[in-house]
């Protein structure tokens, strides 16, 4: 009943087709040029995270552009600087943290209990083909003990297992009362069973993890990424996988999204991988699409609201 009545909320979209003239793009486009022909006409941009880049080139080919709303309140892909100079308001939405927790613990028991090998096994008509293993006594390495990280250590805790932290700036009195080891990264990557990453991808953090941190890692261990592709170098990372230096990954963001289709990721058997859904629900939709309405609204009685920039 909840479901359909957000589904509902989302729908209204068609309700302004008589006050707006709006499209929906739900295609990535193949580059620059065809953006720029596509969208050269239009007076505001909604965007869905990060899936388009909005460079100084691109807003330098939209005359007409006037306001930018982005689901969440930051977006690396938005040249800020630009927009500014060229007096184009850009405005942000709420955003669940919970749901990209919930996505990393579903790719973590995914690879644990062999979850992908065993559903493409039933359909073929087998039964029981892996042994899977268990969470509690095992050491979870969280990089980065912000929002989602700290509701990952939760269900670590809640699961049993001993966790331990690492970022450039943790806070030694929150990893404290949640009962969390912090280490320096080194030992954290030595010593964890399973490895997930939940900092802000910026220079500090792009290419975090390269062929250097895969070989301190066990070979056992397992490597989570929910945060954004370029942490992980994905070149080493595949070479990794193919040559077992660590048992498995499990992803939901990668360098260049959509994933290309013919991607050495894609036919890897010990990389557990997902479209990027960790923010797609019913719920944050709903926050975003009503939000990015409403901030529009704002804008047009010159009453901006979630300003950006």
């Amino acid at each position: 009943m909840i479901i359909k009545m957000l589904l509902k909320k989302l729908l209204t979209l068609k309700n302004l087709k008589n006050k707006y003239k709006f499209k929906i793009f739900n295609e990535a486009f193949n580059d620059e040029n065809e953006a720029i022909i596509a969208l050269e006409e239009f007076e505001a941009l909604f965007l869905m995270r990060e899936r388009t880049s909005i460079s100084k080139s691109l807003l330098e080919n939209l005359p007409n552009l006037k306001y930018i709303m982005t689901s969440g309140m930051r977006n690396n892909s938005i040249n800020l600087e630009f927009t500014k100079k060229k007096g184009i308001l850009v405005c942000g939405t709420e955003l669940n943290s919970n749901p990209a927790a919930e996505i990393t613990w579903t790719l973590i028991l995914g690879l644990l209990r062999n979850v992908k090998q065993e559903i493409d096994n039933m359909f073929q008509g087998y039964w029981q083909t892996t042994i899977g293993s268990e969470l509690k006594g095992k050491m979870l390495g969280i990089i980065g003990l912000g929002k989602i990280g700290t509701q990952v250590a939760k269900v670590g805790k809640a699961f049993g297992m001993e966790v331990c932290a690492w970022s450039e700036n943790l806070n030694l009195s929150h990893a404290n009362e949640l009962g969390v080891l912090p280490m320096n990264k080194e030992d954290l990557l030595k010593n964890s069973d399973i490895i997930s990453i939940h900092v802000v991808l910026g220079e500090r953090y792009r290419n975090l993890i390269t062929k250097k941190e895969i070989a301190m890692m066990k070979k056992t261990s397992f490597l989570i990424n929910t945060s954004r592709g370029p942490i992980i170098n994905e070149n080493d990372l595949v070479e990794a996988l193919k040559s077992d230096k660590i048992a498995g990954a499990g992803l939901d963001v990668y360098d260049k999204e959509p994933l290309p289709q013919d991607h050495k990721l894609r036919f890897l058997p010990n990389a557990f991988l997902l479209p990027h859904i960790g923010y797609v629900t019913v719920e944050n939709y709903s926050k975003f699409y009503l939000q990015m309405i409403e901030n529009l609204e704002s804008c047009l009685k010159n009453k901006p609201l979630r300003i950006i920039s």
